[in-house]
């Protein structure tokens, strides 16, 4: 069998697979990539948020980004029964970036992939990983290509950035039920023939359908816009037919929708995704370290997938180099809690949005603009923001800030019938 060697092995050449490959072998070690899909792949999550630029950025990726024209976002639209709650990066309460992009994640994907290789990185694709032995920190993967042909690969540490896929999760049995409930999405890509009369060009679109279900719609700079809708699976229970006719038939049932969206062209037949909240217990081990949605995927309604990805990956790809390079890496206070406290902030939005707690913010009659641009900051990523009132107390501060509202406009209901 036939046995290379290489300082890290990635797992993965998506984002997360790709930043982390990228910044460990510009500190000068080798890399190797090994992915089980063909590229370019189909994959959802196709709303950045600016946090992701900065990892873009020390990956060196922005400039073949850029290249590509993809659609730019400056921001997010929540939509409710004709009310209109508008997020604007540039108002955000965090420094950082202001705007990102809207992607096709087939074509970004391939781009971080291809850009990563051109910089002498090597990705196997249509490689599936078997196997894995450890060996303190090193370790012998064994690889399997597409015409069932198996090699080995020796590393000195491991990241992986597997995605769905959670490879060293289930090889070690470290996957754990998820405290979200399972939710579906319906979703197809449109020929998006009425984009110019519409008035989200530039930011992603989320409608509140009813209590619990909300729309996507995510305009690409080619025309094409990602459309799907999320909720609980009994809800689409209700429905029969073809993924084709059960999208359309909740198409024309949204007034928001009907217009711009009757009778479109569908890309590709309706996909569906469900159950797709998972965890594991630990983040990492002797010879590895897992970033990406390989430690947690909530959900995504605010398009954290990415985000939390990339950060992931660029926070351990520099604690993997410390390791190389001999320095004691404490694992569990310099990677594990600051992950855990951007997933646990996005989860606390995650839980307030479905548990109707962000409508009462999003739509409430006065809306105080230093609380909305620290909420923005979320929004955009930037959960890492300690200063941010709406980060370190997010377990607590969205239902207190829901419960101010909902008594003053109370108090203001009674003043006006007094009156």
């Amino acid at each position: 069998m036939l046995t290379e060697s290489t300082d890290v092995l990635v797992i993965g050449a998506g984002p997360a697979g790709t930043v982390a490959a990228s910044i460990v072998n510009k500190a000068g070690f080798k890399v190797q990539i090994v992915e089980k899909m063909k590229f370019p792949r189909f994959v959802i999550g196709e709303s950045l948020l600016p946090r992701c630029m900065e990892a873009l950025e020390e990956a060196g990726f922005l400039d073949a980004v850029k290249e590509k024209k993809f659609q730019e976002k400056f921001g997010a639209k929540i939509v409710k029964n004709g009310q209109v709650c508008d997020f604007q990066f540039a108002s955000q309460f965090t420094p950082g970036w202001t705007w990102t992009w809207q992607v096709p994640r087939a074509d970004f994907d391939k781009t971080l992939a291809d850009t990563v290789e051109n910089m002498g990185v090597p990705v196997r694709y249509e490689s599936s990983v078997t196997a894995i032995e450890f060996h303190g920190s090193d370790s012998v993967t064994t690889v399997e290509d597409a015409h069932g042909v198996k090699s080995q690969i020796k590393a000195r540490f491991i990241i992986d950035g597997s995605g769905y896929g959670r490879v060293i999760p289930k090889l070690f049995n470290l996957d754990r039920p998820s405290n979200l409930p399972s939710r579906k999405a319906l979703f197809t890509h449109t020929v998006d023939t009425k984009r110019s009369l519409s008035d989200e060009p530039n930011r992603i679109t989320i409608v509140v359908h009813k209590p619990g279900v909300w729309i996507w719609i995510i305009p690409f700079s080619m025309g094409i816009t990602s459309l799907g809708f999320v909720g609980d699976p009994e809800f689409f229970k209700s429905m029969s037919g073809t993924p084709e006719e059960q999208l359309r038939q909740l198409i024309a049932a949204d007034s928001y929708l009907s217009e711009r969206f009757h009778a479109v062209d569908f890309v590709f037949e309706p996909k569906v995704l469900e159950s797709w909240s998972s965890t594991t217990d630990r983040f990492f081990g002797d010879g590895f370290v897992l970033t990406g949605n390989v430690t947690e995927f909530l959900d995504p309604v605010f398009s954290s997938g990415v985000t939390l990805a990339v950060a992931s990956s660029q926070m351990a790809a520099k604690l993997v180099i410390e390791k190389l390079k001999g320095r004691a890496v404490d694992w569990e206070s310099e990677y594990m809690r600051p992950m855990m406290q951007g997933v646990d902030t996005f989860r606390s939005y995650v839980m307030a949005w479905y548990e109707g707690t962000l409508d009462t913010i999003f739509f409430a009659q006065d809306r105080d603009e230093l609380i909305k641009s620290q909420i923005c900051s979320v929004l955009a990523g930037y959960v890492w923001d300690m200063s941010n009132p709406y980060v370190k107390h997010h377990k607590t501060a969205l239902q207190r800030l829901a419960t101010l509202i909902t008594f003053n406009e109370r108090e203001s209901r009674r003043e006006r019938r007094a009156s």
